[in-house]
């Protein structure tokens, strides 16, 4: 794999790791409400900042443009795709947010949930087949150029805000793995 989708692949398995936690959080449910909601509004907190801010953003501003722009049929149908998935993961995030504040968990859950696996079969379709795509239809100068634009904008959000993010995610499911 190329140090360019690498960096892709990379911060999918630290979304995997939050997404992990999502069914021990079902434990909380009953036994602790109040910190139920915390962890789940963190959990939301960290799939905005990072899965959103950090990785869907360089997806929808530097690859999934120019892969488009190499292919027209990838940019109308699998990019397409996934633009209108990620635009359902803010959807999807709003409404635990909102379930999260009327105070029904349950519904929290029943969307956590849904997110997760939603995002964990968006994540594969990436792993399998967009980024071999990428690396087969772009030429390694643009690999290359793609990988400092990639580090370019983890720079611009904060370096050390998307580290502390993943340790927090790997963190949070060791946490609750032994809760």
């Amino acid at each position: 794999m190329n140090k360019t989708t690498q960096m892709l692949f990379d911060e999918h398995s630290h979304i995997v790791n939050a997404i992990d936690s999502v069914k021990q959080l079902r434990t909380l449910l009953s036994s602790d409400a109040d910190s139920y909601r915390e962890l789940t509004t963190e959990l939301v907190n960290y799939f905005r900042k990072y899965a959103d801010g950090y990785h869907h953003q360089k997806e929808e501003s530097i690859l999934f443009p120019l892969m488009s722009k190499k292919n027209e049929l990838l940019g109308n149908g699998v990019i397409e795709e996934m633009f209108t998935q990620h635009e359902d993961f803010r959807g999807m995030l709003d409404a635990i947010e909102a379930a999260v504040r009327k105070g029904d968990n349950d519904e929290a859950q029943e969307q956590l949930e849904e997110y997760a696996e939603n995002m964990l079969d968006h994540i594969a379709v990436e792993n399998d087949e967009l980024f071999i795509t990428a690396e087969s239809l772009l030429s390694d100068d643009e690999l290359e150029k793609m990988y400092f634009d990639f580090q370019d904008s983890d720079r611009n959000l904060g370096s050390s805000a998307k580290t502390d993010l993943e340790n927090w995610a790997g963190a949070l499911r060791s946490r609750l793995m032994m809760a």
